[in-house]
């Protein structure tokens, strides 16, 4: 009995030790690279995924989507500090930070503020939730459209051919700006090259479409040198005679969604396949 009190007294006497200890950061989480963090904070928690959406808030009872890299982070006050920051410190703290960073306020109310920052070639979408306990929570997209994991087979173009006309080619990408075909397009052309090869009698405009950012002039040009790339890889790679196909540039005037988003961009920026 004398041995369970004394027990029992000394861990009594190590709980303020235990409290008083500095609470780490969860395990596999980090700050973001845009931001340090409030002093005296740890992450509760957090989760990051390549390619995903998030709902920002621009005008009261208005929200934008927006698709890219997606990241989240909960952070808590460590239990010694006192007193823990206001919302409003930390909103003017964030405030303060994407100012330097070259970013602007898009909204914000009493707990909630969205910022826009782009940098080095990036557009970033922030949005931070305060709570009066100190707590606060980090939104943040980097904008890019999604890298194409499953593309289109020759059976599944031969069909939109035969019901419609024609069919857009999932997989195909090029470098930003440039009509060159990435590499990992590889297999999508080949696609097209099998589709070819099972219909001999089969001829193909090959159209290149893009969305609505630049000049139409310049437009129509990418999107004609990108129809011609993807037409000389058929016929340089895969033996396709060059007289089955044609190249034309259809550039931003025929859109499969609205431009005024990166997701709508995305889609936009495509190739075709129209039966001749």
């Amino acid at each position: 009995m004398k041995k369970a009190a004394v027990l029992a007294l000394a861990l009594f006497l190590a709980l303020p030790a235990l409290s008083s200890a500095q609470q780490k950061d969860a395990t596999g989480c980090k700050d973001h690279p845009l931001f340090t963090r409030m002093p005296d904070s740890w992450i509760q928690g957090c989760l990051e995924r390549t390619f995903d959406a998030y709902e920002f808030t621009v005008a009261k009872g208005k929200k934008e989507r927006v698709e890219g890299r997606f990241t989240r982070i909960s952070y808590y006050p460590q239990a010694k500090l006192n007193p823990k920051p206001s919302e409003l410190q930390i909103l003017r703290n964030f405030e303060n930070a994407v100012k330097a960073l070259g970013g602007t306020s898009v909204y914000a109310e009493k707990s909630v503020e969205t910022f826009r920052i782009s940098r080095e070639g990036k557009d970033f979408w922030v949005e931070v939730r305060a709570e009066f306990t100190g707590k606060y929570w980090l939104y943040i997209v980097e904008t890019k459209a999604m890298g194409q994991d499953i593309v289109a087979n020759a059976d599944a173009l031969a069909d939109g051919l035969r019901t419609s006309g024609h069919v857009a080619v999932g997989g195909i990408l090029f470098d930003t700006g440039k009509s060159t075909i990435k590499p990992e397009s590889a297999q999508a052309i080949g696609e097209v090259a099998k589709l070819l090869k099972a219909d001999p009698g089969l001829k193909l405009f090959v159209v290149g479409h893009t969305d609505t950012v630049g000049i139409v002039e310049s437009n129509l040009t990418l999107a004609q040198d990108r129809a011609e790339a993807v037409l000389q890889s058929l016929v340089r790679d895969h033996g396709i005679a060059a007289a089955r196909l044609r190249a034309f540039g259809c550039g931003p005037f025929a859109p499969v969604a609205s431009n005024d988003g990166e997701d709508g961009r995305a889609r936009n920026r495509r190739v075709e396949l129209v039966k001749q």
